[in-house]
């Protein structure tokens, strides 16, 4: 009886030993044989067959070749770690947030797609700034630092803004949103690189130089009016004279933004006067002067030289007609709207 209890002592001691000899750590049971042989207790890759895959971090790319000591520093497999940093030292210092897997994978450390990344950031890439080098904007004390000075323009573009003299931006009290004036997508300031939609720089205002308008580096008060530009041009006119006939001084009442003044339609015409855009009289007349000889006195008109020459088949044609007289204010006290009956 002595025996038989000596015997069941030592085979639960041999069990408590193996136990806590065990070198992965209590809670471990995973079977030796999937990484362990006779051949010993080292690592059998012959007959390994743990999936990795079920962990945490699954072993791709380089990590699929790495010496499995570099992570489990310990034996004890439930200490290991799956985050980026707690392997690899963060040489961005954390200027670029913790998950490396943002910007790299495990196959490599280099990065392809930047401007894609840079899409879910703060400031995407757009426009110009897709050419942009990284380092124009994100200015660190290392090149694997990127610090960020700001989102907003003048965080980068503060200088240029400081500097600039033709229009000195400071004293003209210009906004700091640059987007306000100059489109992304330009690659300068000047020219197309400004957005100038609040006032059109096409067709005859193509050509026009900064100064042609903003006289004397004037930027800030100058008028949008076309008389404050177009003054000379107003009164030196003189087919017609628009000052003897009191045109009225907005020019697109008339004009267009075609060179050369022309075409002039005077829209108005039909309201104020006489319906030569609709009505009867469309497309029937090329020019002013066919109604309007007389280019010194707009006021003046004639009726009777498009309609009929011959006095006699006009006098023939209102026969019977009360107060008629062949001519052409008779014709409009008449054909009020240019309607004939």
């Amino acid at each position: 009886m002595r025996i038989l209890s000596l015997l069941i002592f030592y085979i639960i001691l041999f069990l408590f030993n193996r136990q806590t000899d065990q070198p992965h750590g209590p809670g471990f049971k995973i079977s030796c044989n999937t990484c362990h042989s006779s051949k010993g207790w080292k690592l059998d890759k012959e007959i390994y067959s743990f999936d990795h895959n079920t962990t945490k971090l699954p072993l791709t790319g380089q990590h699929s070749g790495t010496d499995c000591r570099l992570c489990h520093r310990t034996l004890i497999f439930s200490e290991a770690k799956a985050e980026c940093n707690d392997c690899h030292n963060d040489v961005h210092q954390a200027t670029t947030g913790g998950d490396c897997s943002r910007c790299h994978t495990s196959s490599s450390w280099l990065v392809n797609n930047i401007n894609e990344i840079h899409q879910t950031s703060r400031f995407p890439l757009t426009g110009a700034h897709r050419t942009a080098d990284c380092y124009k904007c994100h200015k660190s004390e290392s090149l694997a630092r990127f610090d960020v000075p700001g989102i907003n323009c003048i965080d980068c573009h503060r200088e240029t803004y400081m500097t600039t003299t033709a229009p000195d931006h400071i004293q003209a009290g210009y906004s700091e949103d640059c987007s306000s004036c100059h489109p992304l997508n330009a690659f300068q300031w000047a020219g197309a690189g400004f957005n100038h939609n609040f006032f059109s720089l096409a067709q005859g205002h193509a050509g026009a130089k900064c100064a042609d308008c903003h006289l004397n580096g004037n930027y800030k008060s100058t008028s949008p009016d076309c008389y404050s530009c177009h003054k000379a041009d107003f009164e030196n006119t003189t087919n017609p004279d628009h000052q003897t006939l009191n045109f009225s001084v907005t020019c697109s009442q008339c004009h267009t933004l075609n060179p050369g003044w022309k075409p002039a339609p005077y829209k108005e015409h039909d309201s104020k006067s006489f319906p030569i855009y609709s009505g009867e009289h469309r497309g029937e007349w090329s020019s002013c002067t066919e109604c309007h000889p007389n280019t010194s006195d707009y006021a003046a008109y004639s009726c009777i030289i498009c309609h009929e020459h011959n006095q006699s088949s006009m006098d023939s044609k209102h026969r019977g007609r009360s107060n008629y007289s062949y001519d052409s204010a008779a014709c409009f006290r008449c054909h009020p709207r240019g309607i004939s009956d």
